[in-house]
């Protein structure tokens, strides 16, 4: 009796564990650590190293500069629908701060992404104040190519601008294929887009671009 009594209450630890941890429950809400997840190596490194940093109400994980495109990844998370919050911090240096979530992965060159140029936020040329959110589709759409097929589609301002050296808030909305960006609790989207795949699932994690080293904190995601 008494071995029965642990095994249901062991079963039942591990059943609250699997929806506590795993954010393919419909509706539920995970907050990610992401400071404890680098200290004890749950996050899966492409193309940087990061650090932990801790500072004022601030904790998370800062990327490292490189050339090249650089993501961590979730380990053993996968996404579908649903939302992806947090805060993130570049800086208004020209062309190199590119930061922003990856989302839909296949591997580390198939992806989908939302990023933004903090140095574009407050620009006031107003060709480059249309560069500050961006989607892309890796390997068959980068920014580059949207641009250029589709100019002002798949990049959008930031309205109100945020300062391009300070924390933002992101909210990214995922109903396949729609994804809507929010930025600082604005009620109106900056970016409303459909993705340009078929893929409904994938990996998720921080990205930043070339040359970029970025700031993230409090991640929480909702599947839906």
């Amino acid at each position: 009796m008494k071995t029965q009594f642990i095994l249901r209450f062991c079963f039942l630890v591990l059943l609250g564990l699997f929806f506590t941890l795993n954010t393919n429950v419909q509706g539920q809400s995970v907050k990610y650590d992401l400071f404890s997840l680098c200290k004890d190596n749950k996050l899966e490194l492409f193309n940087r190293q990061i650090s932990q940093f801790s500072e004022k109400e601030m904790k998370g994980i800062r990327f490292s500069k490189n050339t090249g495109d650089g993501i961590a990844w979730l380990k053993g998370i996968e996404f579908s629908n649903g939302i992806i919050e947090l805060d993130i911090r570049g800086k208004e240096v020209m062309q190199q701060s590119f930061v922003g979530v990856a989302f839909h992965g296949l591997n580390n060159e198939t992806l989908d992404a939302i990023y933004f140029r903090p140095f574009n936020f407050q620009s006031t040329d107003p060709v480059r104040k249309i560069h500050a959110v961006q989607y892309i589709s890796h390997p068959d759409y980068t920014w580059s190519i949207l641009r250029e097929k589709h100019n002002g589609k798949y990049e959008k301002t930031v309205t109100p601008a945020p300062n391009g050296n300070d924390w933002f808030h992101v909210r990214i909305v995922i109903q396949y294929p729609k994804v809507s960006v929010y930025v600082n609790g604005n009620s109106e989207p900056s970016l409303v887009i459909d993705k340009l795949n078929e893929r409904k699932t994938g990996k998720i994690g921080l990205w930043v671009g070339n040359t970029s080293d970025g700031d993230f904190s409090n991640l929480q995601i909702t599947n839906q």
